[in-house]
C-alpha cells in the first residue's frame, strides 16, 4: 500500500522518530523529541498531521531472550498514548539490536561518538522503520 510510514524509537529521555518515502522505501531520521518535555505528545500529534502516515512502527524493547521487561511496559504504556490521539495502525517492532545497528552505521559514516549521542535515537528508529517496512513485505 502506498503512503508514508512514520517509526518511534521509545526511551525515558529521548524518542528518535524516523519516516519513509510514499513508496516504503527509503527511512529516514526525521528528529529526536525530549520524551519528559510537556509538550511531548502534542509534538508527536503535530508531527502525525503534518506528514500524514498511514502506519505506525513503535520499537519493542525485548530481553535477548525473547522476554519482556520494565524498558517494554514503558513503550506499552507510550503506545497507549499514541493511540489516544490517532486512529491509525500501530505495530510493534522488535527493536533488540535497533540502537547497536545505528551506532554501527554512524561510526561507519565517520561520526564521532560525541556527535552520535543525538543522532542515535533517530537512527535506532530509522532501524525499527526498516524492519517493519520488511514485515510489510511479508504480509
Amino acid at each position: 500500500m502506498r503512503g508514508r510510514r512514520i517509526a518511534f524509537d521509545y526511551g525515558d529521555v529521548r524518542t528518535g522518530v524516523a519516516l519513509c518515502d510514499a513508496d516504503g522505501i527509503l527511512a529516514s531520521p526525521l528528529c529526536v523529541l525530549e520524551t519528559k518535555s510537556k509538550k511531548f505528545i502534542s509534538e508527536i500529534s503535530s508531527i502525525l498531521s503534518e506528514n500524514e502516515p498511514i502506519r505506525i512502527f513503535i520499537g519493542k524493547p525485548l530481553n535477548m531472550s525473547g522476554s519482556a521487561g520494565e524498558s517494554a511496559e514503558k513503550v506499552d504504556a507510550f503506545v497507549e498514548q499514541i493511540q489516544s490521539i490517532t486512529t491509525l495502525p500501530i505495530q510493534l517492532v522488535d527493536e533488540r539490536l535497533s540502537t547497536v545497528s545505528a551506532q554501527k552505521k554512524l561510526k561507519e559514516a565517520g561520526v564521532s561518538m560525541r556527535d552520535s549521542k543525538s543522532l542515535i535515537d533517530a537512527m535506532a528508529a530509522v532501524a525499527i522503520l526498516e524492519q517493519g517496512l520488511l514485515s510489510e513485505d511479508l504480509e
